[in-house]
C-alpha cells in the first residue's frame, strides 16, 4: 500500500484527533492512530475504552487500500520536524514494514495490524439528532465544565449535563459545591431528551473546537452520542443515570443585590487569597455601604490579608464566607465586565450572575458559603 500526503496537515490532524489517546492504556494497541486507506481518502482514528474520534484527508498517488496502527508517539514526533512536503507512506502488507519517505530521508517503522484495532460500536437504530453551531456548542462547554467533578460516588457529575428542552439547551455543571447554568436561547432543539457528556470528552471537544467552524450534528441515544463537524467525528460513550434537579438547588428572592466590577473583585481575591489557610482557602466578604471588603486570614501561620473595594449596594451589612479558589473559578469564567452578586443570608448559596447577558444567552453560577468562624 501507498500514498503520499501534506506533512503539516497530517500532523495537524493528528495532533487534534491524538487528545483523545490516553497516557496509560488497558490495550496496547489503543495507544496508536488507525490509518485506514481506501480510495482516495485517508480515514484515521484515535480512541480510548470510552471515546473515538475519526478525520478523513485527501491523498494521493494511492496504490492499493487497507489499513495499519501506527504508535502516536512515533508518528507525531517524527512529523512535527518535518517542514511542509509531501510525504509518502509506503507499507508493505506482509512484514508491516513502514516506510515514511520525505525530501531529504526517510523513517523506517514497524507497524500493526489494522484488524486488531478496536471496532467502532455501530450507530443505534432509534437516534435523536439535533443540529446547532459549533460557536455555541464551544461556548456551552466552555462556561461549564471547570464546576464538573470527579466524583467516583456519584458519576453523574462527572461531566456537563445537556437538558434539551425543545425551546432552548441548558448546559449545566456542579460538583455539589459550585453549580453553572447555561441557558442557550438561540439552539431550538427538536427534542426533550437530557444526555450528561463526560468530562474527558468534554476538554477533547473544547479544545478541538476552538478551530472549526460552522454547524455541528449531535446524535445521540440513552447510551452513546456522536459529534459530527467537518470531516472529524467523536462517538462518546455517556454517562448513565439520572442527573440531581439542579433548579431546586437556586434560591428565589435574594434579598440582597451587589454589583461589583468583575475583574476589580477577581484581581482582590487573588491577592487576599494567598494569605488564606491552605486547607480550607477561606474568603470573608463583608458588603456595607457600598463597599466590599474582602479579608483572609491563616491562624496556623499568624498571616492574614484585607482589601477593600467599591460596589453598588444598598442595604444592611451582610458577611459571607466562600471558598477562595472556588469564586476565583466562577469569576474567571464569567464574560461581562461587570457581576451581580444575589445573597440571602450566610448560610444560603450565593448567587453570581453577568450584569449583562451576551443574545439569546441566560448564565447563572452558584456557589455554597463556608460557615465563619467569627
Amino acid at each position: 500500500m501507498k500514498f503520499v500526503v501534506s506533512s503539516s496537515y497530517l500532523s495537524s490532524q493528528l495532533h487534534t484527533i491524538g487528545r483523545v489517546i490516553a497516557s496509560k492504556n488497558a490495550i496496547p494497541i489503543l495507544d496508536c492512530f488507525l490509518f485506514e486507506v481506501k480510495s482516495n481518502k485517508l480515514t484515521i482514528t484515535a480512541a480510548d475504552t470510552e471515546t473515538r474520534m475519526t478525520t478523513s484527508i485527501e491523498v494521493g498517488e494511492v496504490e492499493g487500500e487497507g489499513s495499519f496502527a501506527i504508535t502516536s508517539k512515533n508518528i507525531l514526533d517524527s512529523l512535527k520536524e518535518l517542514p511542509e512536503q509531501p510525504v509518502t507512506f509506503e507499507l508493505n502488507d506482509d512484514t508491516l514494514q513502514l516506510a515514511i519517505l520525505y525530501q531529504n530521508g526517510k523513517y523506517n517503522l514497524t507497524a500493526q495490524n489494522g484488524d486488531e484495532y478496536p471496532q467502532a460500536r455501530p450507530a443505534p437504530a432509534e437516534i435523536t439528532t439535533i443540529t446547532m453551531s459549533v460557536e455555541n456548542l464551544l461556548t456551552g462547554i466552555s462556561r461549564t465544565l471547570f464546576a464538573s467533578a470527579e466524583d467516583e460516588l456519584r458519576p453523574v457529575m462527572n461531566g456537563v449535563y445537556f437538558d434539551l428542552t425543545g425551546e432552548s439547551i441548558v448546559f449545566v455543571a456542579s460538583d455539589g459545591h459550585k453549580l453553572v447554568r447555561f441557558n442557550n436561547l438561540a439552539v431550538k432543539g427538536n427534542a426533550e431528551k437530557p444526555f450528561i457528556l463526560p468530562k474527558r470528552p468534554a476538554q477533547v471537544l473544547k479544545s478541538v473546537l476552538v478551530r472549526e467552524t460552522g454547524d455541528t450534528t449531535i446524535s445521540f441515544n440513552n447510551n452513546n452520542a456522536y459529534f459530527n463537524f467537518g470531516q472529524t467525528t467523536i462517538n462518546v460513550r455517556l454517562i448513565e443515570g439520572r442527573y440531581p434537579n439542579y433548579n431546586s438547588v437556586i434560591p428565589q428572592n435574594n434579598p440582597f443585590k451587589v454589583v461589583v466590577d468583575r475583574v476589580l473583585l477577581l484581581n482582590a481575591l487573588k491577592r487576599v487569597s494567598v494569605f488564606a489557610n491552605p486547607t480550607t482557602s477561606l474568603v470573608k466578604l463583608s458588603i456595607d455601604n457600598s463597599n466590599i471588603h474582602v479579608s483572609t486570614q491563616d491562624r496556623d501561620y499568624a498571616t492574614s490579608a484585607e482589601e477593600q473595594i467599591t460596589c453598588t449596594y444598598e442595604g444592611e451589612q451582610i458577611t459571607i464566607g466562600f471558598k477562595g479558589s472556588y469564586l476565583i473559578e466562577i469569576l474567571s469564567n464569567i464574560p461581562s465586565s461587570e457581576v451581580i452578586l444575589e445573597l440571602a443570608d450566610p448560610t444560603r448559596p450565593g448567587i453570581i450572575l453577568p450584569f449583562e447577558n451576551e443574545a439569546d444567552e441566560d448564565l447563572l453560577m452558584l456557589l455554597m458559603p463556608m460557615m465563619l468562624n467569627d
